[in-house]
């Protein structure tokens, strides 16, 4: 269904399915997405600057390089996508609300942002920034997190079970309540040259 919405007059889509498509070549029209998935979809490189997504859902798509200012993702779905460098810390922060599984975020930044309770499962964030974000109750179980940075960033009661290639410093992050299975204390530990086992 696509009719006007009360935003700016921009069309409104809501519960469509849109599959297989190359926006690079067809670009996606502007406006608000609600309720609409994307299956196997090309985004690379576009720019969504002003669009809206709301209970969306993302599968199988290439993202690398979005370019996102002042996008709207509330309760975002992502699940085998690959989302390469994407800024995330220039959408609207705004009820945003997102969780990934399966995906590709390598050199993705999440500066400041708050992702109380979000999931990344069984993901690969090489190099990915969450510095000063808000990660708490946030689900990291079964990801690459090899050179991601944690510098003033909440990670209280985080669940990083699992993950590999962490290394965060508990000095410069709050982790009161994180959890870590025991692989995962190399990461926590490194900096006092500490050997676990």
């Amino acid at each position: 269904m696509t009719k006007l919405s009360n935003r700016k007059n921009m069309p409104y889509f809501s519960e469509q399915t849109f599959q297989n498509q190359d926006f690079s070549i067809t670009s996606l029209t502007p406006g608000e997405y609600d309720n609409c998935q994307f299956l196997q979809c090309k985004f690379s490189g576009l720019n969504l600057n002003g669009f809206s997504f709301e209970n969306c859902s993302f599968k199988n798509c290439d993202l690398s390089n979005l370019k996102v200012p002042g996008v709207a993702f509330r309760n975002i779905k992502f699940e085998g996508c690959k989302m390469l460098g994407i800024h995330f810390h220039s959408a609207n922060p705004f009820l945003l609300e997102f969780s990934f599984q399966s995906c590709q975020l390598d050199y993705c930044s999440f500066y400041n942002l708050q992702l109380k309770k979000s999931k990344f499962l069984n993901c690969r964030m090489l190099e990915a920034d969450f510095t000063q974000a808000d990660l708490s109750s946030a689900d990291f179980q079964g990801t690459d997190l090899s050179g991601v940075v944690f510098n003033r960033t909440v990670l209280e009661k985080t669940d990083f079970r699992n993950a590999q290639g962490f290394r965060l410093d508990p000095e410069l992050n709050r982790i009161k309540g994180a959890r870590f299975d025991l692989d995962g204390l190399p990461g926590l530990l490194g900096k006092y040259g500490i050997k676990v086992g």
